[in-house]
Formats: C-alpha cells, sequence, structure tokens
C-alpha cells in the first residue's frame, strides 16, 4: 500500500512540473538582472551622472542668461546715445520678456523632446522601482526612488534649457532685425555667438548621456535581454507616449492586435474625391503651389541636416545655426578634460665621443584652444644604453622640461614651435639638477605629420620634423636636426 501511494506521488510531481513547464511564464525571463551588486552599481552610477548633469546645466543656462542681459543692457546704452526714440522701442518690453521666460522655466514639469540615451535611462530606473524584487535591490528601494527623483529633475532641467535656446533665438533674430541698418554688427554678432554656443553646449550635455561606463553597459545590456523590461520599455518609455510600437497587443488600432481591422479607411481616391469637391478647381491651383512651396522647405531642411552632419553635430545638432560671419569653435562647449590630449614620443641618436647611444622619451599635455590649435607642456627622460650591443649600460643621461604649439596647416599636416631647457649630463644624484647653468635651452620649429596607424592604446601617430635653431650655441654641440616619432593616448 505505501509503495503504491509513494509511486502515486511521484506519478503526481512529474506531472505538475511538465505542465509547469508547458505553462508561458507571465513575467518573462529575469535571468540575468538578480546581480544585485551590478545594478545597484547602475543605479548609482545614473545618480551620480544625472545630478552632476543637473548641476551643470543649471549653472551654465544662469551664466549664459547673465550674458546675453549684460550684452543687451551694453547694447541698450549704446542705442540711447545715438537714438532714444529707438531705444525705447527695441527694449521697452525687455524685462517683460524675460520675466515671462522665467515664469515659462518655472511652470516646466516634465521633458517633452524625445531624447533616446534619456528615455533608456529613465525608463530602466522606473522598471527597477517597480520590480525591485528581480533586481535583488529591494532593500535599497529608497535609492532607487531617488535615482528616479534626480533623472525626472534632470528632464526638466533638458525642457528648461530648451526653452532657453528658442528664448534666446528669438532675441537673437529680433535684435539683427531690429538694429542690423544701425551699425551695431558687433554687438549683434555676440549675441549670434552666444545662442549658438549654448545651442551647442547642450547637444554635448545630451551627448554626455550616453557616454555610459562599462558597468552601465552590461546592467543596460542584461536588461535588454529579459522579456519582461521589453515589454515594460514598450508600454512605459517616452517613445510609447508618442505613439504605439508596433505589434504592441494592447494597442487597439493595431491591424495585428483584437479588433483591428480596415473595415471604414478611405481610399486614396475616395480622398483625392473629396478633397476636388471642396477645394475646387480655383483651390487646386492653390494647393499645387503650396506643396511646391511645402518641397522647397523640405529641401532646405535637408541642406541644414547634410550641413549638420559635416560640421560633426549629426541630428541632434541639426538646428545648431552656424552663425554667419565667424568660425565656430568646437572645443568651446566641451569639458577641460575633453580638451586635454596625453602623448608621448621618443628620439634616439648614435653614440659619440662623449654621448653614449640614448634615447629621449617625452612625456607631453596639450590643451586644445580649437580646432586648429594646441598648447601644452612636457617633460623628457634621457636614458642612456651604453657604447654598442657589446656593452650595454644603462644609465642616467638626462631630463628635459618642454613647452610646445602646435597649428594645424592643412589636412594632416601642421606646424610645430616650441621651447625646452634640458639637463644633459649623467645624473648620479638629484643635488646636480639644482646646478641651472647646466641647463641648455633649444628653441624648436617644423613640421609634424600625422598618420593614420592607431592602436589599441595610441589614437593618432605623428611623425615630427624640428630644427633646433639654438643648437649652433650649445658647448658640447647638440642636435641640429631632431626626428621624434610620436603617439597621442587619447
Amino acid at each position: 500500500m505505501i509503495n503504491r501511494l509513494w509511486i502515486l506521488l511521484c506519478l503526481l510531481l512529474t506531472s505538475y512540473a511538465v505542465i509547469a513547464q508547458s505553462l508561458p511564464r507571465q513575467n518573462g525571463d529575469t535571468s540575468g538582472i538578480r546581480d544585485g551588486r551590478l545594478i545597484s552599481a547602475y543605479v548609482k552610477g545614473i545618480k551620480d551622472k544625472t545630478d552632476r548633469l543637473d548641476q551643470q546645466l543649471n549653472k551654465y543656462t544662469a551664466r549664459a542668461l547673465k550674458k546675453v542681459q549684460k550684452q543687451e543692457n551694453n547694447l541698450r546704452k549704446k542705442l540711447a546715445k545715438k537714438d532714444s526714440l529707438k531705444e525705447a522701442t527695441v527694449f521697452g518690453n525687455a524685462t517683460e520678456r524675460y520675466k515671462q521666460l522665467e515664469h515659462r522655466l518655472q511652470n516646466v514639469k516634465d521633458i517633452q523632446q524625445y531624447i533616446p540615451a534619456f528615455d533608456t535611462i529613465r525608463t530602466s530606473v522606473k522598471f527597477l522601482q517597480q520590480n525591485p524584487q528581480l533586481a535583488a535591490v529591494a532593500k535599497e528601494s529608497g535609492k532607487v526612488k531617488e535615482t528616479l527623483s534626480k533623472v525626472n529633475g534632470l528632464g526638466s532641467r533638458l525642457e528648461q534649457a530648451e526653452e532657453v535656446k528658442t528664448f534666446l533665438k528669438e532675441r537673437k533674430e529680433y535684435l539683427k532685425d531690429q538694429l542690423q541698418d544701425l551699425g551695431f554688427a558687433k554687438q549683434i554678432k555676440k549675441c549670434t555667438k552666444q545662442a549658438h554656443y549654448y545651442s551647442e553646449q547642450l547637444n554635448e550635455y545630451r551627448s554626455l548621456l550616453k557616454d555610459h561606463r562599462k558597468g552601465e553597459r552590461k546592467a543596460i545590456q542584461l536588461l535588454s535581454k529579459t522579456k519582461l523590461f521589453q515589454n515594460f520599455m514598450r508600454k512605459n518609455s517616452m517613445l510609447a507616449s508618442l505613439f504605439r510600437l508596433p505589434g504592441d497587443p494592447d494597442d487597439p488600432s493595431s491591424f495585428g492586435g483584437a479588433g483591428g481591422s480596415f473595415a471604414g479607411l478611405q481610399t486614396r481616391v475616395q480622398v483625392n474625391n473629396f478633397i476636388q469637391q471642396q477645394i475646387g478647381t480655383s483651390g487646386q491651383a492653390q494647393l499645387q503651389q503650396n506643396m511646391q512651396d511645402a518641397q522647397s522647405e523640405l529641401n532646405q531642411l535637408k541642406e541644414k541636416l547634410l550641413k549638420a552632419s559635416r560640421f560633426g553635430r549629426g541630428l541632434e545638432g541639426a538646428d545648431a545655426e552656424i552663425p554667419e560671419g565667424f568660425k565656430a569653435n568646437d572645443q568651446k562647449t566641451k569639458s577641460f578634460l575633453k580638451r586635454l590630449e596625453i602623448g608621448t614620443n621618443i628620439q634616439s641618436q648614435k653614440a659619440n665621443t662623449i654621448f653614449p647611444t640614448s634615447s629621449d622619451i617625452g612625456l607631453s599635455i596639450g590643451y586644445k584652444l580649437n580646432d586648429r590649435s594646441v598648447i601644452g607642456i612636457g617633460l623628457s627622460y634621457l636614458v642612456g644604453w651604453g657604447q654598442n650591443i657589446r656593452h650595454i649600460k644603462i644609465t642616467h643621461q638626462g631630463v628635459g622640461l618642454r613647452s610646445f604649439v602646435d597649428w594645424k596647416i592643412n589636412g594632416s599636416l601642421w606646424l610645430s614651435g616650441g621651447y625646452e631647457m634640458n639637463y644633459r649630463r649623467e645624473i648620479r644624484n638629484i643635488e646636480q639638477l639644482k646646478n641651472y647653468s647646466a641647463w641648455q635651452p633649444s628653441g624648436l620649429v617644423g613640421l609634424n605629420k600625422v598618420v593614420s596607424l592607431k592602436t589599441k592604446f595610441f589614437k593618432k601617430t605623428k611623425l615630427q620634423l624640428l630644427w633646433d635653431f639654438l643648437s649652433y650655441q650649445q658647448a658640447p654641440g647638440t642636435q641640429t636636426v631632431v626626428f621624434r616619432i610620436g603617439y597621442n593616448i587619447r
């Protein structure tokens, strides 16, 4: 009897397991997102990033508005001296316009523009808040809630920045229309530059949202592979709020969903007949003219997008108008660290009666003033290898301090100049370096050629041919022509 009950129990358990495996999973596959440490690090990283961007954007917007108001006040004073009536007409409502902008900024509640990277961040954090047990962060639900609040705050800040961008563009156009024939071209150009650089800086902040660290990328990849998150994204993302994504079973207008049908839709012939009945023969000519105007507008927009892509801004920077009369400095909107170039170079020389075979190894840090010029400083270390292959001996043959300026001539060719101080004696102790009279100056001028040789660690390879015009004054003599091979790490 006991054996029969045991066999029956085993059969029931086996049947239950088979049925359970055959049933669809309601929550989807959640494997891969139960790594609590990874998800917690992701939440913290998003919180820090959004908080930092929010503060930076807030400070930059405040500075930009203050600068524009100062420019307008200076312009107003100059116009008042020239034509007080015109000044009252042009700037009479300026204070009211800025108050209206402040009111609009205070009433911004949420982001209205669609930014793909921001959509992914906000939807993923919202998903973690609503499904803490899947992400194994139930104990840190407060941190997830705080992070979502930071993300929403950044969304509002981005929308405020969009309002400011529109305002600056409108003020620029208004002042240009009112004052372009009164001799204020220089002042208007400053306002134009400010509006342009604000738009470019806003695009730069948006691009930082896409700059994910390794842990963030891994977390997003794991989330994206789960069916549960895919369904959540389909129904709760910003894109879903704009329009239903194809294949959504909850979309009643979906032809593939329940109740979806082509019944009641008008054909193109019926629509054309209806238009002809409404506008008549005379209206058709006007409609055709409007279509031509629309086509012209589309062509202009296409040209604008192509122009933006040529300047490396893509679709996000397509509305960033290039002001007339000046060349935009694309480095101006980048952060300090992104404008730095870290590089290294090496120069070798054969042994002579005084110096052994040696290699001058340099490390430099350059700062991009703009797209065509770089200034920087560096250090060098002269290591000796001995007289020849049979007599190898590593010695400290000197050190150097460097400064340089690079200016782009054309394409991959750069003009370079620099001033260096070198200690070219074997170093046995640090006290020797305090003998300043032993340091020899070098004045270098020459060319840099950037070649397309990149590796995993080096981003740019440079061949440098330089002339040391101070070498003739040195005793003992140094190389007059210097050839260096340089590599940029970043």
